[in-house]
């Protein structure tokens, strides 16, 4: 019986991973470009174009519905043979996994930067990823893959973020947002923790508080919270390298105004 679940499962999971016809999907940045921004410990948000992207991007009302752990060649380092310029993601079919960043520069990209972090604590957040490589999708909770199959589930919008958590915990962890919320969370970096605000214990002042910051389970994670986290720099390669905007060639019919 685990047998027959697994294999169809499996299935299951590369109907889910396949492409799915949708328009087109522009380049944020010049490969070149986006290379030369990344560094290590940046998350790569990814519009993905699979069946399971459409839901993903469905339930949590964003454009993003991968995420990734821009590592560069801190893999190579202890690996000779690993390739430089490496993501850590976590994918449906085969688990954790480091993958080239050739597979995303030929779509709509987004680069998150984590702020303040030392050299030391960013290669603590590489290692915590990279011990996870390797670590297997649990395939046999067919429910849980099977709720992708609805590509606009009509659920309420309180509930959208709830449906990515369901299920036994470790089908969870094969969305890859989730794995970079822990890995982050291990250094108690925030990225939407949850607040509550307590009494400062200053008696010469009643009235002041302070803000307590409690840790949000990372099943609950989606790709988009690193997009609107006030502790994650958005940053784009068109600006990062001196943009001028008068190098731009426009078409010959595009209104010119003048230089002053």
């Amino acid at each position: 019986m685990n047998g027959l679940l697994t294999s169809l499962s499996r299935h299951l999971a590369d109907y889910l991973m396949a492409p799915k016809r949708q328009g087109w999907h522009i380049a944020s940045a010049a490969p070149e470009a986006l290379a030369a921004t990344l560094r290590p410990g940046d998350v790569l948000l990814v519009d993905g174009n699979t069946r399971i992207s459409v839901a993903i991007k469905y339930l949590t009302q964003s454009n993003w519905s991968h995420a990734a752990l821009y590592v560069g060649d801190a893999l190579g380092r202890r690996q000779p043979n690993r390739e430089p310029g490496l993501l850590i993601e976590a994918d449906l079919r085969e688990g954790v996994r480091a993958v080239a960043l050739d597979k995303y520069t030929r779509m709509h990209t987004r680069i998150c930067r984590p702020v303040g972090l030392s050299e030391a604590e960013v290669g603590q957040v590489i290692d915590y990823a990279a011990r996870r490589i390797g670590y297997r999708y649990d395939m046999k909770n067919v429910l849980d893959l099977a709720r992708y199959l609805i590509p606009t589930p009509p659920v309420p919008t309180r509930w959208k973020r709830r449906m990515i958590a369901l299920g036994s915990g470790d089908p969870s962890r094969a969305i890859c947002s989730t794995l970079i919320a822990e890995t982050f969370q291990s250094l108690h970096y925030p990225i939407l923790p949850d607040v509550t605000l307590e009494h400062a214990g200053d008696p010469t002042c009643k009235d002041c508080v302070r803000e307590i910051m409690h840790v949000r389970h990372h099943s609950l994670y989606t790709p988009r919270d690193f997009d609107i986290s006030p502790y994650f720099e958005v940053v784009k390669p068109a600006l990062a390298h001196g943009f001028d905007y008068h190098r731009l060639v426009w078409a010959d019919d595009a209104p010119f105004l003048p230089r002053g």
